[in-house]
């Protein structure tokens, strides 16, 4: 379904069924993700996608039709982020990292978890919009 790419050759034994755990679970915490802040959302949405393409076709046809991560999922394959998300990840690392400098007592530790965070802002905000 990928427009850039052609669909990836099937497979099957193990290696179909660990992919398959590995969409359902990542999809699972992406929908925890959606409501905590902190998980990330986008990153388990694109995994999940990536290992049910490979295992599922049924499961990645469901992602792809799902209406909260479809339409994330054609922005992202178009090569584009929507403002709204590039809000909502700022927003959503802000309070982790806000999070992460009251509770953690090791400031180096939370330098690196803010500069991280700061580096994939400062991407995210170069990605073309829709």
């Amino acid at each position: 379904m990928n427009p850039v790419a052609p669909d990836p050759a099937p497979i099957g034994g193990l290696r179909r069924a660990l992919l398959r755990v590995l969409a359902v679970v990542s999809l699972g915490l992406a929908f925890v993700g959606v409501v905590t802040p902190g998980l990330p959302t986008t990153e388990f949405v694109l995994l999940a996608a990536w290992a049910a393409a490979r295992s599922s076709p049924r499961l990645h046809a469901w992602i792809l039709r799902h209406r909260l991560f479809g339409p994330l999922l054609a922005h992202w394959q178009a090569g584009k982020l929507p403002r709204k998300a590039k809000w909502a990840a700022t927003f959503t690392m802000t309070l982790a990292g806000t999070f992460s400098a009251l509770t953690i007592p090791h400031k180096p530790s939370v330098a690196i978890i803010i500069g991280c965070m700061a580096c994939v802002l400062a991407w995210l905000w170069r990605r073309p919009e829709p």
